[in-house]
C-alpha cells in the first residue's frame, strides 16, 4: 500500500518541486520502470523508523532535568513525549525530503508531520515550534495538512518558525505560512522555486512494441472528461497549463505575496521559479534572518513572549 501510494502520486499528481529533486530520484524511478519493487511493497517509513523530534528546554527552567546554561534535546522516540517537556520548551519537528500527503516507503507523510505539530502545540509546556525544513518540495496535496497544523498552533498562541536549509517550492509554500523564516546557514541554504510542474510518462510506443493496444472510450456525455490530459498525450499542453497548472501557480504566488510583505517583486524570476541563496533571499524578502537552528529557537521564544504580552494587554 505504501509503495502503490508513492507510485500513484509520482505518476499522476502535479508537483511544487525543484526539478533537481526529480533527477535525484533516478534510482527509484528506475525501480518503478523495471518493477523491481519487491522490497518496497508493504510498510511505510514510519513503520520502520519513528519520526525523530526534539524538545529544546528553556535554559532558565527550574526543572532539574535541564542543565542550566545549556539546551537539552530529547528524542521522543526514546520515550520522551511533548507532554513530558519542561515548562517553556520549544518543539523541534522535521520536514525533510520530498513531500507527500500520505506516508510512503521513502518519506513521512505531511499528514503524519501535521499530526505531530498538533500534538506538540496541544502540550501545556510547549511554547512554540521550530519547523526544521530541508526539502525541495513535493506533491501539491501535501501542503494543506501542514498549513492547517501551523494555523492550529498559531491559533493557540504558539508561534511556528521555519529553520531552513533547502526550502524550495512546496516546502517554501509551507514556510511562508510560518511566523518567520530563518536560514540555518549562509552557505548552502536556498529558497524559492515558486512554481508548479507536472510530469508523466507516455507508454504508447512501449505497449505497441509489446503488441498491446490500449483503447480508451468515453461516453458521449463526457466530452470534457480528461480532455487536458488527453491533449497533453498528443503534445498539446495548452489546456493542462491553463486549467490545472496556471491556477495552482497563481495561488502559490498570491500566498507568497500575502505572507511576505517585504517581497521585492521587481527581482527577475522571484515568483516564477528562481532559486536564491540565503543572502539574496534575505535581501529580496523571501526570508527574515540568517543564523543557525538556535537562532530560530530564540525567535520562537521571542515571538511567544510577544504574543503573551499582546494577549495580556488585550485582557486589560
Amino acid at each position: 500500500m505504501a509503495f502503490s501510494t508513492l507510485y500513484y502520486t509520482i505518476l499522476n499528481k502535479p508537483f511544487f518541486i525543484d526539478l533537481r529533486r526529480i533527477d535525484a530520484q533516478a534510482v527509484l524511478i528506475d525501480k518503478f520502470l523495471s518493477h523491481d519493487t519487491a522490497d518496497m511493497s508493504a510498510d511505510r517509513l514510519s513503520d520502520r523508523r519513528p519520526m525523530e523530534v526534539g524538545i529544546v528546554a528553556d535554559v532558565t527552567s527550574p526543572d532539574p532535568s535541564c542543565r542550566r546554561g545549556a539546551y537539552t534535546v530529547q528524542a521522543r522516540s526514546k520515550g520522551k513525549g511533548f507532554a513530558d517537556a519542561p515548562e517553556g520548551s520549544v518543539a523541534v519537528i522535521p520536514l525533510k525530503g520530498d513531500m507527500m500527503k500520505e506516508g510512503t516507503y521513502c518519506s513521512y507523510g505531511t499528514e503524519e508531520i501535521a499530526a505531530t505539530i498538533r500534538e506538540a502545540a496541544s502540550a501545556k509546556n510547549i511554547i512554540g515550534i521550530r519547523l526544521d525544513i530541508d526539502s525541495g518540495g513535493g506533491a501539491v496535496d501535501a501542503i494543506a495538512p501542514m498549513l492547517d497544523a501551523i494555523s492550529f498552533s498559531q491559533g493557540l498562541g504558539k508561534p511556528v518558525v521555519a529553520s531552513c536549509d533547502l526550502c524550495a517550492s512546496a516546502a517554501y509554500y509551507v514556510a511562508c505560512h510560518c511566523d518567520e523564516i530563518v536560514a540555518d546557514n549562509a552557505i548552502s541554504a536556498e529558497f524559492g522555486s515558486i512554481g508548479v510542474m507536472m510530469q508523466f510518462p507516455d507508454y504508447a510506443k512501449y505497449y505497441e512494441q509489446k503488441g498491446i493496444k490500449v483503447h480508451t472510450i468515453y461516453s458521449d456525455l463526457s466530452t470534457y472528461k480528461n480532455a487536458p490530459f488527453e491533449a497533453a498525450l498528443k503534445g498539446d499542453y495548452k489546456s493542462i497549463r491553463e486549467e490545472q497548472l496556471n491556477p495552482l501557480a497563481r495561488a502559490f504566488q498570491q500566498a507568497v505575496r500575502l505572507r511576505r510583505k517585504n517581497l521585492d517583486e521587481k527581482v527577475d524570476g522571484i515568483l516564477a521559479g528562481r532559486m536564491f541563496y540565503a543572502a539574496d533571499a534575505r535581501k529580496y524578502g523571501l526570508i527574515d534572518a540568517i543564523g543557525t537552528s538556535d537562532t530560530a529557537t530564540e525567535e520562537v521564544r521571542r515571538l511567544s513572549a510577544q504574543m503573551q504580552l499582546t494577549q495580556y494587554a488585550a485582557s486589560l
